[in-house]
């Protein structure tokens, strides 16, 4: 009898930030990090350093309070490894060291203060675990800070760190946003790593950060709730910014409910942060990243060939062998497509590659629910995933050819036109020959392994043929014939079934 596989432990992140103090526990440490619990608490530790030097009282005793809970649920939830780390607030505050201490033994880890330079490091490789390849200016905007630093793919360069954290601003200013405006204005004005940002991306990290894109797709409708990987032109972001701060000064702020209360009052700071970086750095288009320290923390954790992995694919294999009839099967059907694409010579970018190697991994995921909701369960699952490494459009191509492999490619059973209008109308193509590819694949083989390799492509002319081996002819029959036929007309070709 085969054993079942040990489990690996599951590992924590306590982040002691300015703002929030938060607990993020992630099933296991892979390259595609899955979150199984997160909780925060907003104790404004950070509210009084720059006036004071010091950490609120009140703010103290939340945090220890919240601290002693996270202990609790690691011991609950038996977490394998726990990290703790703080940020500017208790780098900065003369009493910092005190509550370090007081949160230690609470915590019964080590807690790292990070430095600002150590700081802006973690949060590049944060974002270079969730974004595939990134080229731009990772923001960190915090409670305390803000941390910038040049990314280009692994690539990282030397950070700086402002104090231009949303609590911090509004404590130096003694909540004059005129005030705020000249501190933001001559504190980046000068700052060299902006200066690289031209025409790039800039990624912004925080969750403050977060609360601003939280709005503007609730504004906009825009038809996705996924934080991660949601992207604005620079222009745009510029005049939303900028019709915040206005609101701000009309007190109509206060009336966002998709924002928690304690953070209402940050977001005018934030929004003034991003407007300045806009004007200064001149990027092409803002990201929003929700993966940043933590995520960065547990990323440099890892050995050097994990950390080389795709984390898109990794986390499409992760699906791929919960959910799949067969994990085997899904990576036959990506050399099956591979030999389809090289045939009919269909031209793919890298990008076009991964995703629809991607597509292959999760084409088999939906085979539980009932035949007639296959397509918008699986479209949906696709869309909302808890995984990085890949663009919201990215998302809509993956999702929309599972969706044509369950749904079918006829007009009944179209999917939502707010889907498919985050791709343009050849990508959505593309995805509609692959999902009719899934169709032909998994008719044929069952979704079991070891069918796909022994079919083949052949071309003549514009004659598509489908060739089975001697050992397989049986499973020939009309409706292959059929979904092969509609699948060499997406071609643009004709189809024929061969036995060999």
């Amino acid at each position: 009898m085969k054993r079942p596989r040990k489990r690996a432990p599951s590992v924590a992140v306590i982040d002691i930030g300015s703002n929030s103090v938060r607990l993020v526990v992630y099933e296991t440490m892979t390259r595609s990090l899955v979150s199984i619990f997160n909780e925060k608490t907003l104790c404004g530790l950070g509210r009084e350093v720059q006036s004071t030097g010091l950490l609120a009282p009140d703010a103290v005793a939340k945090a220890l309070t919240s601290l002693r809970r996270f202990r609790a649920l690691c011991k609950t939830m038996k977490v394998g490894r726990v990290h703790a780390i703080a940020t500017a607030a208790c780098r900065d505050a003369t009493n910092g060291p005190d509550f370090i201490a007081k949160a230690e033994r609470i915590c019964g880890v080590k807690i790292e203060i990070l430095s600002g330079p150590r700081e802006a490091k973690l949060s590049a490789l944060g974002v270079i675990s969730g974004v595939h390849k990134p080229d731009g200016i990772v923001g960190d905007l915090g409670g305390g800070s803000l941390e910038l630093i040049d990314v280009r793919g692994n690539r990282i360069r030397q950070g700086v760190t402002l104090p231009l954290g949303s609590l911090a601003l509004q404590d130096a200013s003694d909540k004059s946003l005129k005030r705020a405006e000249r501190i933001v204005r001559t504190d980046l004005s000068g700052v060299a790593q902006l200066k690289a940002g031209r025409g790039r991306a800039f990624y912004a990290v925080g969750g403050t950060w977060r609360a601003l894109a939280r709005i503007h797709i609730i504004q906009s409708n825009y038809p996705l709730r996924v934080m991660h990987g949601y992207s604005i032109p620079a222009a745009d972001a510029l005049d939303f910014a900028q019709r915040l701060r206005r609101l701000a000064s009309t007190n109509m702020l206060a009336n966002i409910e998709a924002v928690a209360d304690a953070r209402r009052p940050l977001l005018t700071y934030a929004a003034l942060v991003l407007e300045y970086i806009i004007r200064v750095a001149k990027p092409k288009t803002i990201v929003f990243s929700t993966f940043g320290v933590r995520e960065g923390l547990l990323y440099g954790l890892l050995p050097p060939l994990e950390r080389s992995k795709d984390g898109l694919i990794c986390a499409a294999q992760t699906l791929n062998e919960l959910f799949s009839r067969s994990a085997r099967h899904a990576q036959e059907l990506i050399g099956w497509t591979d030999r389809l694409v090289r045939v009919v010579k269909l031209r793919e970018t890298d990008e076009d590659r991964r995703l629809r190697h991607a597509a292959c991994l999760l084409s088999d995921i939906g085979w539980r629910v009932h035949p007639d909701h296959r397509g918008e369960e699986t479209l949906s699952l696709i869309m909302n995933g808890n995984f990085g490494a890949i663009s919201h459009q990215g998302r809509a191509f993956v999702a929309l050819s599972v969706f044509y492999r369950y749904a079918g490619l006829s007009e009944e059973n179209e999917p939502p036109a707010a889907i498919r209008g985050l791709v343009p109308p050849a990508m959505d193509e593309r995805a509609r020959v692959l999902g009719a590819a899934f169709r032909v694949a998994h008719l044929i083989s069952a979704a079991r392994p070891g069918v796909l390799p022994a079919t083949h492509f052949r071309s003549r002319g514009r004659k598509l043929m489908l060739v089975f081996e001697h050992r397989m002819v049986d499973l020939v029959a009309d409706r292959v014939g059929s979904r092969f036929k509609q699948l060499a007309r997406l071609l643009g070709r004709s189809g024929t079934i061969v036995r060999r």
